[in-house]
């Protein structure tokens, strides 16, 4: 992804505003009360984290608000699908890990794709925050922010949910399969 041009077209702007406003009104992560008609405002006066949002929708994320910090005003947006965006599978963790792969080798790594996206890997604190309202990733798992003293080590983390909680997991960063994929954020 890389010399994007970050803009949508007037047509993909108009779908992916259109795909926001009836998921916020269908879901009620965190957005309980909250103006479509601010959160509008918010999203076409950041063009450019709108076009990553474009990026989690276009790749299976299903982007919805889950939390709005109200000293700050930002909107959290998380990817909300059920299972591991489609788009974003069978993926290393970094880029790192992916030179060090001798064959065999994922087009790319989740780190390298989520900052092409503009978005961030969710945080071990995130991922159970997300997990809380719902149950996400039961048949799929994602890559979760790994904390340099285990990434040094070679390994990264990652969690699903499973048998009625929230697991948290190790791997090789090198390893990837093919329903792991990982979960983004933005906040605007």
């Amino acid at each position: 992804m890389k010399n994007i041009k970050k803009q949508l077209s007037q047509k993909d702007k108009e779908i992916i505003l259109n795909t926001l406003k009836n998921r916020i009104v269908k879901n009620n992560f965190g957005h309980k009360g909250i103006d479509w008609t601010k959160v509008l405002a918010k999203l076409e006066s950041n063009t450019d984290k709108l076009w990553s949002i474009y990026q989690m929708e276009e790749t299976g994320g299903e982007p919805d608000i889950v939390s709005i910090d109200k000293k700050s005003g930002l909107i959290y947006f998380f990817d909300c699908s059920q299972e591991s965006p489609k788009g974003r599978r069978s993926i290393c963790y970094d880029q790192e890990a992916l030179e060090s792969r001798k064959e065999h080798k994922p087009k790319t790594s989740a780190m390298e794709m989520a900052k092409g996206m503009g978005i961030e890997i969710l945080s071990e604190e995130q991922y159970r925050f997300l997990q809380s309202l719902g149950n996400f990733d039961s048949k799929t798992s994602s890559w979760i922010l790994t904390p340099p003293s285990i990434r040094k080590l070679g390994g990264a983390i990652f969690g699903d949910w499973r048998y009625g909680q929230v697991f948290i997991y190790h791997n090789g960063a090198e390893s990837y399969y093919g329903v792991r994929g990982f979960r983004g954020c933005i906040a605007v």
